[in-house]
């Protein structure tokens, strides 16, 4: 399965998404950083893959030929950064 990163909605194609693809639902850039299985935040140049060029707008297209669209939901990082404040606020109550 694979789902765009910024709505989260599966995607209805499982063929090769291209540089010029958008996601039917939200027009997002589906060819981005942010779909790739490479994409890590925390890696360097934020990519997994080694030798890849520096993208500044993860959530653009990109010309990226290490590019592999990521299967599976993403992950929702605003719900992992909402845990992670709340676990820290129940730290400090008393």
């Amino acid at each position: 399965m694979k789902a765009c990163h910024k709505c989260r909605r599966e995607l209805p194609f499982d063929s090769r998404v291209l540089r010029s693809e958008d996601c039917p639902w939200c027009a997002a850039a589906l060819h981005c950083c942010k779909n790739c299985q490479f994409w890590d935040p925390k890696a360097y140049n934020e990519c997994k893959e080694v030798g890849t060029e520096f993208v500044r707008d993860r959530d653009s297209a990109n010309h990226c030929s290490q590019f592999q669209f990521r299967e599976g939901m993403p992950e929702d990082a605003d719900a992992a950064a909402r845990k992670a404040k709340e676990k820290l606020a129940g730290l400090f109550k008393i």
